[in-house]
């Protein structure tokens, strides 16, 4: 199952098919890598909250944890560059589409809660990923964001990998 939030992002940002038209520049990278940071920090919070499954508890946490220091990282970079990352068009789609999915799995509760939350993070993690290595990464201009977000790509493929083990444990 790919959740509707995925095929939004999946719509959004590939190359040409960027909501803005154009390529974004780095202060609208920024603000959509910190909000898909953000938005996986919710959705994890949501699972702990509502999970019982140990496993996906220990996945949640580890969303959590990682999606938090490097939205900090991201932070503390666009300040020490006197940047303000930049709202647009890409963002506001994550922040809707993440509004739905969380207001969806609010609805599950036990293992189809569980299965649904980590069939949605196999989903995100495959297009957040995409979305860094085509456009992203390539688009970014400053070097230092761009190394950023190539480091994080490093930890969100091994999200990817740990979410795809965890839900083939769910079904």
């Amino acid at each position: 199952m790919t959740s509707k939030f995925a095929l939004v992002f999946i719509f959004l940002l590939p190359g040409a098919a960027w909501a803005q038209a154009q390529k974004p520049n780095d202060a609208q990278i920024a603000h959509i890598a910190y909000s898909a940071g953000a938005i996986d920090v919710a959705a994890g919070q949501q699972a702990l909250a509502k999970t019982t499954n140990p496993a996906v508890k220990e996945f949640a946490q580890e969303m959590v944890r990682d999606h938090q220091a490097v939205n900090e990282q991201a932070l503390a970079l666009v300040k020490k560059l006197h940047v303000t990352p930049q709202d647009n068009p890409t963002s506001q789609a994550l922040e809707k589409s993440a509004d739905n999915e969380k207001a969806a799995l609010e609805k599950l509760n036990g293992p189809a809660f569980d299965r649904a939350y980590v069939e949605n993070e196999v989903a995100f993690h495959k297009t957040v990923n995409g979305a860094l290595e085509t456009t992203l990464i390539p688009d970014a201009q400053n070097a230092e964001l761009k190394a950023l977000l190539q480091t994080g790509l490093k930890l969100f493929r091994s999200h990817q990998a740990h979410a795809e083990h965890l839900a083939a444990t769910l079904k």
